[in-house]
């Protein structure tokens, strides 16, 4: 198993470019299922999670082309179409159900395996199931796989989501471009991924109109059509790299990312007390010498503070002036790294989902264990400006979220390496 050494403190200067967003391209991926016609995406982000829904889509019946370094990738139809997602492809990742929502839209019939991924909350897979069942779904849950089918095409319908759910907003999105009639989903999830999905099938001749802040209007089609597409950069990465570069008094340009679409975090990084200038596909920012204390970060739904930076932020504020607080309002289990980043000497009280954090701590490096994506990424951040060399086991979740992240970081004055 593989796992990165790191050497600190280090300093980050030079420039990075992003990837394409893993949260985008997997359910653009899945939906892909609808087309008949040829599909090309491109800005493909080469992770573990993309691969895993490509291996998905090809045992449904898919063939699969990379072009230009397999970031490029071009998706046809076998004659042979197939409907079961079996569990070992499914168990690894969330974003395995939102093959569901499609296979029910074009072939009536489903045998889909209950999702895997991070251990950081229930994530319950009800909301994708009450908005399926609602557009004419019907399904029985039979030794950990969803049996599932529709007569017929599926129905247009008004379903309210009973909570914010990015993917059963995505699936239910998905499901209705096919259905016959008029669909209006309110209390939608709005992220930026969701967007970049709902763009890519109105360019393929999907009839998508959001009518209200989280309410979307989807008027059935009968096909799609064949059409070329490239996936909007990743903002959780493009963040966590603003938040390397504040922590390590460090100077960096992103590139290849609107800085719109992390409006809320680069206010944060601005109070803590870093210099930062945005054009329009670039951010520069500079860390500041003094990181400022924060109170009461809470993570909540798009456009606020999301949860997927809530444990780089906290690397940050475990170095800041001062007692700093972050709130966790998404996922009940989301406080996974908080225990490794007390061996590298943090000093952090958790009270129910909120987090208590004392600042300057002085790091020093230890060996550490990865327990989900996000918290892999702190580790790496705070072994970073550690006091000698780290050592991050398990990193096959960094590797699910990250392009090959050893690179980049190497090329911007991190001493890492990866052990194979």
């Amino acid at each position: 198993m593989d796992k990165l050494l790191i050497k600190g403190p280090c300093k980050i200067k030079g420039q990075v470019i992003i990837s394409g967003s893993k949260n985008a391209a997997l359910p653009i991926l899945a939906s892909t299922i609808l087309f008949d016609k040829t599909v090309t995406i491109e800005n493909l982000p080469r992770v573990r999670d993309v691969d895993t829904m490509l291996s998905l889509l090809k045992s449904l019946g898919s063939k699969i082309q990379f072009f230009n370094n397999k970031k490029t990738v071009k998706i046809t139809k076998n004659k042979k179409k197939k409907i079961y997602a079996p569990y070992s492809l499914v168990k690894t990742m969330r974003a395995g159900i939102l093959v569901l929502g499609p296979m029910i839209a074009k072939y009536h019939k489903s045998v889909t395996s209950l999702p895997g991924g991070c251990l950081i909350g229930a994530r319950p897979v009800n909301y994708h199931l009450n908005a399926l069942k609602k557009l004419g779904m019907k399904y029985k849950i039979k030794k950990g796989y969803i049996h599932a089918n529709s007569n017929g095409k599926l129905k247009g319908t008004n379903f309210k989501f009973s909570n914010i759910s990015v993917g059963a907003t995505e699936n239910s999105i998905i499901a209705a471009c096919l259905a016959r009639g008029k669909t209006i989903l309110k209390n939608c999830a709005i992220e930026p991924e969701i967007k970049d999905l709902t763009n890519f099938l109105k360019s393929a001749g999907a009839k998508i109109k959001w009518i209200g802040k989280r309410t979307v209007q989807i008027e059935g089609v009968k096909s799609l059509n064949s059409i070329k597409y490239s996936i909007m950069g990743d903002r959780i990465e493009a963040g966590t790299f603003c938040v390397a570069a504040a922590l390590t008094k460090g100077n960096l340009l992103i590139k290849n990312f609107d800085s719109n679409l992390i409006q809320t975090e680069l206010n944060l990084l601005k109070k803590i007390g870093s210099k930062i200038k945005t054009l329009k596909k670039e951010i520069y920012i500079k860390g500041p010498n003094k990181i400022k204390n924060i109170n009461n970060i809470i993570t909540k739904e798009y456009p606020n503070f999301p949860t997927d930076l809530q444990a780089q932020f906290m690397v940050l504020l475990c170095k800041a002036n001062g007692r700093s607080t972050i709130t966790e309002s998404i996922f009940e289990n989301r406080f996974m790294h908080v225990a490794e980043l007390r061996r590298l000497g943090a000093k952090i009280i958790i009270k129910e989902n909120k987090a208590i954090i004392e600042g300057n701590t002085e790091f020093l490096a230890a060996e550490l264990m990865s327990s989900d994506l996000r918290a892999s990424v702190a580790l790496v951040l705070a072994a970073m400006v550690a006091k000698g060399q780290s050592v991050i086991n398990r990193i096959y979740h960094l590797d699910r979220g990250y392009e090959r992240i050893e690179n980049k970081l190497r090329k911007i004055g991190v001493n890492i390496k990866r052990l194979s």
